[in-house]
C-alpha cells in the first residue's frame, strides 16, 4: 500500500478557491503506475468520487464538478493535487485521496472500491 497525506484544507467563502495536495510515500511500484483520486464525505452522507487521474494522466470527474475541479498528478514530486474553483456550500465535507496500481478503465475508480490505499483527509468548509 501506499502512504498518503493530505493538506490545503480550510475554510473559504462560497465562489472561492482551494488547492488540495496529497503527497504519496512507501509505494512498492513506480509512482507513475498509480491511478490517484480525490474522494469527499459530507457528514451524515455516503463517500463520493470527485476526480481521478490515470497512469496516462487521464482524469474523469463526477458529475457536480461541473468544470470547476481540476485534478493533477505529478510523478516527479508524488504528488496529486485538486484544484477547485467556484466553491460551493454543498462541497463542504471531509476530502481525501487514494491511490492504487492502475489495472482498469479509469471511469471505473471514480466509485472508490478499486482503491486499497486512502490518506487521512483534509476538511474543506464553505460558507
Amino acid at each position: 500500500h501506499v502512504q498518503l497525506v493530505e493538506s490545503g484544507g480550510g475554510s473559504v467563502q462560497a465562489g472561492g478557491s482551494l488547492t488540495l495536495s496529497c503527497e504519496a510515500s512507501t509505494y512498492t511500484y513506480a509512482f507513475s503506475q498509480y491511478c490517484m483520486g480525490w474522494f469527499r464525505q459530507a457528514p451524515g452522507k455516503e463517500r463520493e468520487g470527485v476526480a481521478v487521474v490515470g497512469r496516462d494522466l487521464s482524469t474523469r470527474y463526477a458529475d457536480f464538478v461541473q468544470g470547476r475541479f481540476q485534478i493533477f498528478k505529478d510523478n516527479s514530486k508524488r504528488i496529486s493535487r485538486l484544484e477547485m474553483n467556484n466553491l460551493k456550500p454543498d462541497d463542504s465535507g471531509v476530502y481525501s485521496c487514494a491511490a492504487t496500481v492502475c489495472r482498469f478503465p479509469l471511469s471505473q475508480y471514480l466509485g472508490g472500491a478499486a482503491f486499497d490505499s486512502w490518506g487521512q483527509g483534509t476538511q474543506v468548509t464553505v460558507s
